[in-house]
């Protein structure tokens, strides 16, 4: 078993994005609850078992009674890439980001990421983790280098705004995963997605 006693976070500073207007969803998914918990304060506490520091980016966290710091997006209607761009230029720092709709991510999840972002290449803008069977990367639940914000601003002034895309896979270090490990990043989108929630946690219920 992977340890993490000597994990480096120290120059990391957590993000939860949560500036989705989640209409798809119908509900406000910040304060979706899970395990007793809305997911909001769920995402701002695991992070702050990761790092020192913790911003909510995209609303005011203390609408949300979290005693954290928070900034708005500049560019509000960019989707996550306008948030994290924006919190790139204001903190000019790497950033662990999660998104705030992510019911089963682990720590240990977050954990692997940070131990590889120890080891990737100087050069590399992007941690993240890559689905072997499909080639698709969780942009939400990576870790970005404060010289992933000229790629940023350079995609959003063409019009381009999928993270996929904008950080190419040159510029990259991967964590490799299977469908079949997914669960860390199941995230909720739709109604649909509410019930598959609640059934898992049930599942998960202590006998």
């Amino acid at each position: 078993m992977m340890s993490f006693d000597k994990l480096d976070a120290s120059d990391l500073v957590g993000i939860v994005l949560a500036g989705g207007k989640s209409r798809r969803l119908g509900k406000d998914k910040a304060q979706v609850v899970f395990d007793g918990q809305d997911l909001l304060s769920r995402a701002v506490e695991q992070l702050k078992r990761m790092v020192s520091e913790v911003w909510v980016v995209g609303r005011n966290a203390q609408d949300h009674g979290l005693e954290v710091p928070w900034m708005l997006d500049e560019s509000p209607g960019m989707g996550p890439v306008g948030g994290i761009l924006t919190a790139l230029k204001k903190i000019n720092r790497p950033l662990l980001v999660i998104s705030c709709d992510l019911p089963f991510l682990d720590d240990v999840s977050l954990q692997r990421l940070i131990a590889a972002r120890n080891k990737r290449h100087p050069d590399t803008l992007m941690t993240t983790w890559l689905q072997d069977d499909t080639g698709y990367i969780e942009a939400l639940v990576s870790i970005y280098e404060p010289g992933a914000a000229v790629l940023m601003e350079e995609a959003l002034a063409s019009g381009l705004h999928k993270l996929s895309v904008i950080m190419a896979p040159e510029v990259r270090h991967h964590i490799r995963y299977c469908v079949q490990d997914a669960k860390p990043f199941f995230n909720l989108n739709y109604p649909a997605d509410l019930q598959i929630m609640q059934e898992l946690e049930k599942v998960n219920e202590p006998l």
